[in-house]
Parts: structure tokens; C-alpha cells; sequence
């Protein structure tokens, strides 16, 4: 694998999601009053500890191990709290590591623009992602000149996606140098991969020198079921790179995160301290490096906490649980088991669920069911490289108090059950009283 510092690349694959957020922004803007089931955000449980006085401490508190007056200043490149992160991920994610090889990044998404052109520096390099994906993967993607190929959701299981994806490639002279996961209750889908499948993928990988980058956002707000190790702890060749963030564990606005390397990369070490080199050297030439006073104050709640996150985030991972399990019942409520061809998954964690409908949902669909019902929901097709998704809904229950998601989705099935024409007993349940 070659590092580069250049920016190269080809042009990204997609269908416009560059402009989703835009237009979600625009849409809630214009209906101030409507429920929103789209936004992927915390909940405002997550702040309630946070007040001037325990920043204040968290400052101090940190700064006990470095002077406040370095604090005013520009800061290591790679990251002045980046021996607590590391201690963190492997206390509450398992994922063993070390300081020495965690850049501290201005949030996750620098993190992926950081690395993308660094694992594909040539023409022809692509990066894999699953269909449908995070927007933000397919943004970084776009902000760096990398080309995006999107996995065949046709096919089952991703090690068969990945084979023919990799054979596909090489008939077009172009090559996957990585691929982007959420494996943990993953945005859009809410979905989680099986042990097996993190298994089967990184075996896949170790054998086409491919790079996992694994995005991890969601893995402590897990609600239900055993927690399964993150990819990078159950690497064994180094292929894993793990991306980290703070936006759901501490809070958006902390702009905080990290991406940690393997010891070696394939079993190289000295490639992987090249990679960590160009990606800190990228960094030095985009954002200089991230704000000192924002990681002093991530970095003294680490301390304070004993480097575990897990008790801190106790009560916003109980109020996201509480909210899922209002959508899931008022979903039940809602639309009738027989009769009207509408299901939902059952996600063990996240932000997230995902509504099938016997409706294309798009853009059209959204301002009207805002317009008429009040209420905003996500298209999957936003999310999605082609027509697969056309008839998918994101609903995202973390941000959105119980009697609001009632609500919303209450008015979702009106606008629903009024689009496809139920009539009967079908469309009585449908505008039922919540």
C-alpha cells in the first residue's frame, strides 16, 4: 500500500447526497412546528450533567497534568488527550491500543476525510461502502476526490458482496483499498453484524489487503442482547482502522473525536507508522489541529471518570431506550399486522429503525407528509446508490420525547394510509386515537 499526501482520487459514485442535508434543514425550517423523526441526533438527556461549573472542572482537572497557558496555544498536531482516548476505547469497547497511534480529530467526519485519500492515493482506488450507507462516508468521499462503489445489496452476506465487488473492479481496472462499516446498530439501517459475518468480512479483507474502516458511534447505546467485540479487537492481521466519537457519548458541539490504528498494518509496522504520519501531516494542512480547550475538557471528564463513559451515559442510553420502545409500540398501534403491506426492523441499540412502505418515498414525499401531517421523516433513498430503497423510511427515536414520537407517528400513517387509498378496517386502524 502506498501513502501519498496528494490529493488524487477518481469522482464519487451516489445519487446527490451531498445535498440531503440541505434540504432536510430547509424542510424543517420551513415547518418549524413539525415533529421531526429524522434528525440522527442525542437526546437532551445527554447534556443534563453538563453546566458551566462541571466544565469548569473537567478544565481544572485536566489541567493539572498541563499548564492552562498551553491550553491558548495551537497544541500537538495529533492530539494532546489522545493517551485518554486510547485508555477509553479499551476500557468500554475493548479494543486494545495505545496512545502512539490515536490522532484527536476536530469529530469523526475529519477523521474520514483524513484518511480516505491516504488509503487511496491512485486513480482507480475506491473505497466500499454498503447500500444503503451514511451520507457522511459518501460526503468525505466527495470533499477528498475518492470514488465510492457501492456494495450489491442483492447478494447476501458482505464477504460475497466484497468478492464481487473486488472482481467487478478489477474488469475496470480499478482497485477497493478500503471499506466503511457501522457494524454496531448502524446509520441508516439500525442493523448489527452477527460475530460471524465481522468474522467472514475481516477474513476477506486480510486476504485482499483491504482496510476496514470501522465507524462506531452507537456501540454503547445498546439496549437489548450481548455485546459483540468491534471489529478492531478481533483483528488479527492489522487491517482495522477505529473511528471514534464524542457527539454521543459527551456532546455534538465538543467536536471530538478519534481514529485509532492497528500495531501493524498486515503485519507491518513500519507502514503502519507511515500511514499515521501522513494522515497527521494531512491533518496539520486542513484544520492545523483540534481546539486544546475542547479536548481539555473531554480529556478532565476522562479523568474524572476513570477513563469509562459507561455510568456517564447511563441515563441518555435509558431515555433512547424508552423512546425506541414508545416508536416500536405506537408503530404497532398504528399500522395493522394484516392488511396493509408496512413492517418495521427491531433494533437492539442506536438512533435508528427502519420503516418498509407500499409508497415510493422521496423528497416530493417528505414536503408533502410535512405539509399535511406535520410531521418530518428521512427517505432511505437518500441514503442509497439506486432504486433499492425507494420504498424505505429512516425513522430516528433518539432526539424525540415519547409523546412526540405518538404523535408523529400517528400523523405518518394518516399520511400513509391517505397515499395508498386503504379503505375498511385497515384505514379505521390507521387513524385510530394514540
Amino acid at each position: 500500500m502506498e501513502i501519498a499526501v496528494g490529493f488524487t482520487g477518481g469522482m464519487m459514485a451516489g445519487t446527490g447526497n451531498v445535498s440531503v442535508m440541505n434540504f432536510l434543514n430547509e424542510v424543517a425550517e420551513n415547518y418549524p412546528a413539525a415533529i421531526s423523526l429524522a434528525a440522527g441526533r442525542p437526546g437532551k438527556q445527554l447534556f443534563e450533567s453538563i453546566d458551566a461549573e462541571s466544565v469548569s472542572r473537567w478544565m481544572t482537572t485536566f489541567s493539572r497534568q498541563a499548564p492552562v497557558s498551553n491550553l491558548w496555544q495551537y497544541g500537538r498536531t495529533a492530539g494532546i488527550i489522545h493517551e485518554l482516548i486510547a485508555r477509553q476505547i479499551s476500557r468500554d469497547d475493548g479494543v486494545p491500543t495505545a496512545g502512539d497511534r490515536t490522532v484527536v480529530t476536530t469529530g469523526c467526519q475529519e477523521a474520514l476525510t483524513l484518511c480516505l485519500p491516504q488509503l487511496c492515493p491512485e486513480m482507480g482506488d475506491v473505497v466500499l461502502v454498503r447500500n444503503p450507507t451514511y451520507i457522511g462516508i459518501t460526503g468525505a468521499a466527495a470533499a477528498t476526490a475518492v470514488e465510492v462503489h457501492a456494495l450489491d445489496n442483492t447478494i447476501v452476506g458482505i464477504e460475497a458482496q466484497i468478492e464481487k465487488a473486488i472482481e467487478q473492479l478489477a474488469t475496470e481496472k480499478r482497485r477497493a483499498r478500503a471499506i466503511y462499516l457501522v457494524p454496531d446498530f448502524d446509520n441508516p439501517t439500525g442493523e448489527v453484524l452477527s460475530l460471524e459475518e465481522r468474522k467472514t468480512i475481516l477474513t476477506a479483507c486480510a486476504r485482499h489487503h483491504l482496510v476496514v474502516l470501522e465507524d462506531n458511534p452507537y456501540g454503547m447505546y445498546r439496549y437489548e442482547g450481548d455485546i459483540i467485540p468491534p471489529m478492531a479487537k478481533l483483528d488479527e492481521v492489522g487491517c482495522v482502522i477505529y473511528l471514534s466519537t464524542y457527539s454521543k457519548t459527551i456532546a455534538p458541539a465538543v467536536r471530538i473525536g478519534a481514529a485509532t490504528l492497528p500495531e501493524t498494518l498486515f503485519g507491518n509496522r513500519t507502514m503502519r507508522i507511515a500511514l499515521f504520519d501522513a494522515i497527521v501531516e494531512r491533518k496539520s494542512f486542513v484544520t492545523v489541529n483540534t481546539s486544546p480547550l475542547c479536548q481539555a475538557m473531554v480529556g478532565g471528564l476522562l479523568m474524572e471518570r476513570d477513563c469509562s463513559l459507561r455510568d456517564w451515559l447511563r441515563p441518555a442510553v435509558d431515555a433512547c431506550r424508552r423512546n425506541r420502545d414508545a416508536m416500536l409500540a405506537q408503530l404497532a398501534k398504528c399500522f395493522p399486522a394484516n392488511g396493509v403491506p408496512v413492517c418495521w426492523n427491531h433494533p437492539k441499540g442506536g438512533f435508528f429503525l427502519c420503516l418498509d412502505v407500499p409508497l415510493r418515498f422521496d423528497a416530493q414525499a417528505v414536503t408533502e407528509c410535512a405539509t399535511q401531517e406535520g410531521v418530518i421523516v428521512m427517505p432511505m433513498a437518500f441514503f442509497s446508490f439506486d432504486a433499492t430503497q425507494d420504498h424505505r423510511i429512516r425513522l430516528a427515536f433518539s432526539a424525540t420525547e415519547p409523546e412526540r414520537i405518538h404523535a408523529g407517528i400517528m400523523a405518518l400513517s394518516r399520511f400513509i394510509g391517505r397515499r395508498c387509498g386503504f379503505t375498511g378496517q385497515a384505514h379505521m386502524r390507521l387513524q385510530s386515537p394514540s
